[in-house]
């Protein structure tokens, strides 16, 4: 599945909800089943920069040459927010992942204006700390 194609069954999930509370609801239940990290992957070495709440990423290349990932935060709206980058991201090469805009991932869900400034700042973070991952 390509970028474009998981952006949009995002899109259509979030259409559902004309509430920002219930858009909320929709991500902490996907950080619910976000498997999320073991205490001794939250190092430094890990960690988002950026973001008020403490928060994780992992890479782990494949033989094909594409990337999944693992992400964790203490915060649900925020391991919502790292779940759907994991959603998008993971399955794909370093040139798609390269290539994707934090700003347009908002954009394309339908989430700008009901995520904080200050979220939209960690979450631009935690999309650059994805793309390092993968330089």
């Amino acid at each position: 599945m390509t970028v474009q194609d998981t952006l949009q069954e995002l899109n259509e999930l979030f259409a559902i909800f004309d509430d920002h509370k219930d858009k909320f609801v929709q991500l902490m239940d996907m950080a619910k089943e976000s498997e999320g990290l073991s205490e001794s992957e939250r190092t430094e070495v890990n960690k988002v920069y950026g973001c008020t709440s403490q928060a994780w990423v992992l890479a782990d290349k494949q033989e094909d040459n594409t990337f999944y990932f693992r992400a964790d935060s203490d915060a649900m709206i925020v391991k919502g927010l790292l779940t759907l980058l994991v959603k998008i991201f993971s399955g794909q090469t370093a040139a798609e992942i390269r290539s994707v805009d934090g700003t347009m991932i908002l954009n394309s869900i339908g989430l700008v204006g009901a995520v904080t400034s200050q979220r939209t700042t960690g979450f631009s973070s935690a999309v650059e700390k994805i793309q390092g991952l993968v330089s």
